[in-house]
């Protein structure tokens, strides 16, 4: 970690007060803490949105397993970025309806190709797809 800045920021009193709340509401110890992680999430995202940066994804998926070749036709796609899909995750959530959650690491094209890829197969009822950097370069 580098050496530590003091800087003043100028905020309307609503904003600070709806700030604090947040702050009590999400238990940071002080407002430090909690400016900081905005940076750091702003930077994320800002890596995030650049193609060639090495990223982390998650996909989660919520479908039927009774909808016919659904669930194979998932298992084709992930066995075909096999080098990319790190990690996978299956719930059965009830008698119908299951839970996956993919981990994927790529750059973050590859990744939101193939997340759409995934999203994409007919009765895949919800899906989502969280990226995020490797942290190499976070403070």
């Amino acid at each position: 970690m580098g050496t530590i800045v003091r800087f003043g920021i100028s905020l309307d009193e609503k904003l600070l007060v709806d700030f604090d709340h947040l702050i009590e509401r999400k238990r940071y110890t002080n407002r430090s803490e909690a400016i900081r992680d905005l940076i750091r999430a702003s930077l994320v995202e800002n890596k995030c949105e650049s193609e060639d940066a090495e990223a982390i994804g998650t996909v989660t998926l919520i479908y039927n397993h009774h909808v016919r070749d659904l669930s194979d036709k998932l298992t084709e796609h992930q066995h075909a970025h096999h080098d990319h899909i790190i990690s996978a995750l299956h719930v059965h959530l009830d008698a119908h309806n299951c839970l996956e959650v993919l981990i994927i690491r790529a750059s973050a094209q590859e990744i939101r190709q193939i997340a759409d890829e995934l999203i994409g197969v007919k009765g895949v009822k919800h899906g989502k797809l969280v990226m995020t950097t490797t942290g190499k370069d976070l403070a």
